[in-house]
């Protein structure tokens, strides 16, 4: 409560965000926004449905939104700096951006640049790949959870248990808990500030539910054909 009220929140703001933002970097985003959200269909995707997604959901939403947060997952380093020219360009019209994955240096805050996370390699959301867009206007979200058993797989061939949602409310708590995580594992410093966080987001419509479970069906045929 303290770090929040002495990074700039309200005291109102300060207990909503205790209330859905994990305090500890033993949380993991997939599991909190299933228990927040238990009605979002989980669905079974390769790493290329998954990389499709997450470019689809950057250039629409993170690439068009307005001043967007914009947080993301890569899991590795190597990962991490495939995309990383792609994240500088999003990082630069975005209110901020922050980047996790298991990094040995992260590099200091840089304004212009994505605010880079350490994980841990016990953390369970070194397990993760996500990409959270919180913009007023096109918000969106996707997580996915790595399966278990896979050392042996080739890395094309990779399983991930995936949500999604363009509902405001989903992607706000997606947003909240990174920004948890990102105090939770960043290297002492100055604290973040968390403004765009404070609001309450309008609740999603029955008709954006409908259409989001259409496109749910779509991917589900769509990844059965690979």
């Amino acid at each position: 409560m303290l770090r929040h009220r002495t990074a700039g929140l309200g005291l109102e703001a300060a207990i909503r965000r205790l209330s859905t933002t994990p305090a500890e970097a033993s949380t993991s985003l997939y599991g909190e926004l299933r228990r927040l959200h238990p009605d979002l269909e989980p669905q079974l995707l390769s790493k290329g449905s998954m990389l499709a997604l997450s470019n689809a959901l950057e250039d629409e939403c993170c690439a068009r939104a307005h001043r967007p947060l914009l947080f993301a997952g890569f899991q590795q380093g190597r990962f991490l700096r495939a995309s990383y020219a792609r994240w500088v360009e999003l990082a630069r019209t975005a209110t901020r951006a922050v980047v996790f994955a298991d990094l040995d240096d992260p590099a200091p805050v840089r304004p212009g640049l994505p605010v880079e996370v350490p994980v841990p390699y016990d953390a369970p959301i070194n397990r993760e790949w996500f990409v959270v867009c919180d913009a007023a206007d096109r918000p969106a979200c996707l997580v996915g959870w790595e399966r278990p058993g896979q050392p042996s797989s080739p890395d094309t061939n990779r399983r991930f248990e995936a949500v999604w949602s363009v509902d405001p409310a989903v992607v706000r708590d997606a947003a909240r808990i990174c920004a948890g995580l990102t105090d939770a594992l960043r290297p002492s410093g100055e604290p973040l500030t968390w403004p765009e966080l404070s609001d309450a987001p309008a609740p999603g419509s029955a008709d954006l539910r409908r259409a989001s479970q259409v496109v749910n069906r779509m991917i589900g045929y769509l990844e059965a054909t690979r």
